[in-house]
């Protein structure tokens, strides 16, 4: 065996609060966490997304109530509220729509997954779906 590998750590049992707190995750890894929770965020606002498609395309009053639904709130429920939970599907979808076609890519052509790809292609996910949940949050809440 040479030097360096009798001098590396070996973990056998891992600690949760010493030794996972000290772990720094790459882009990769973050990546693949956000993508799992997503998606996970996306099957729990899917009433939701049901209630906001059936009282947009039911009628022209029930439109109506969507809209008001958006400005002034339903209930107790302010309209900020409904809008910050619309904005956290934005980026739900947007997320785990680019880094489904990151893995996709990476299926399609083997020899170009390596660190380094791993790595850029992560954080291209990362400034996609953020400035596009951005720009569509400032939609959203009327920015422009």
């Amino acid at each position: 065996m040479t030097e360096l590998a009798k001098k590396r750590p070996e973990f056998r049992n891992i600690n949760a609060f010493k030794d996972l707190t000290t772990y720094r995750m790459t882009p990769a890894a973050w990546v693949s966490i956000l993508h799992r929770g997503s998606g996970l965020i996306m099957f729990l606002l899917l009433p939701f997304i049901i209630w906001m498609f059936d009282t947009s395309v039911s009628s022209e009053i029930s439109f109506a109530k969507f809209t008001a639904a958006f400005n002034i709130g339903i209930g107790f429920v302010p309209g900020w509220f409904i809008k910050l939970v619309a904005l956290a599907l934005i980026w739900s979808y947007l997320h785990h729509f680019t880094a489904g076609l990151r893995h996709l890519w990476m299926d399609v052509s083997h020899s170009a997954v390596n660190k380094q790809f791993g790595k850029t292609s992560s954080i291209v996910v990362f400034v996609v779906s953020i400035t596009l949940a951005v720009v569509l949050g400032a939609k959203l809440f009327g920015l422009y």
